[in-house]
């Protein structure tokens, strides 16, 4: 696979291509030290020497910014590798958090479940029916469902404490007339011991009357 495939960014691209440049000054260099070695005895001429110091001047300088370019492009890869584990780290946490908020949705669906099938006791409250009460508070009229039901069961409220103060109003003349029932009892009593102690009274005075008649 060509390194064009792989990397991306355009800096380390020309590292790279600088690398190879040089790969072939090198490659150049040698190939042209090869054909151009004599035996001991003979001396290289003067323009091959200057052609090989130059091609070695060209691959020093080459070389010596290859290696500037290599240290910068090594600072950048560490700085980019920095920036990408902080991008993971930031990734994970959002994960996390996402991974939260679907448990509190299921968590919150349930409890939504749980409260729309629960048997709450004002269902079970013996209501006026809806028809029968829209005739007594027509008002109602164009409510809906909810604030209907609200209605309702007010309504039904107001019923019941009416009916709470009449059987308290009742129950205070009950206990009234179970008090007066109860003096009567007592004053009945009073006088059938007031009786009997009269005619005890009276028993000499009837034995008198008796001996002289």
């Amino acid at each position: 696979m060509a390194s064009g495939n792989i990397v991306q960014d355009s800096f380390l691209q020309s590292v790279l291509d600088a690398s190879s440049h040089a790969r072939q000054q090198c490659l150049h260099l040698v190939d042209l030290a090869e054909h151009s070695a004599l035996p001991a005895s003979q001396i290289l001429p003067d323009t091959t020497k200057d052609q090989l110091s130059h091609l070695q001047r060209q691959l020093n300088a080459e070389l010596g910014s290859l290696r500037e370019s290599s240290r910068e492009a090594i600072f950048e890869v560490r700085g980019t590798k920095q920036g990408t584990a902080e991008a993971r780290q930031e990734i994970d946490r959002l994960h996390l958090q996402l991974q939260n908020l679907y448990y509190e949705e299921r968590h919150l669906r349930g409890e939504i479940s749980a409260c729309e099938s629960y048997d709450h006791p004002y269902q079970q409250l013996p209501l006026v029916p809806v028809e029968k009460f829209l005739e007594l508070q027509p008002k109602h009229t164009n409510d809906d469902e909810k604030e209907l039901m609200f209605a309702r069961i007010n309504h039904e409220l107001a019923e019941r404490e009416a009916l709470e103060q009449q059987r308290q109003g009742l129950l205070k003349r009950k206990q009234g007339l179970i008090a007066d029932n109860k003096k009567r009892k007592d004053d009945l009593a009073s006088l059938d011991k007031d009786l009997e102690t009269f005619i005890d009274a009276a028993k000499p005075i009837q034995k008198l009357f008796e001996k002289q008649y």
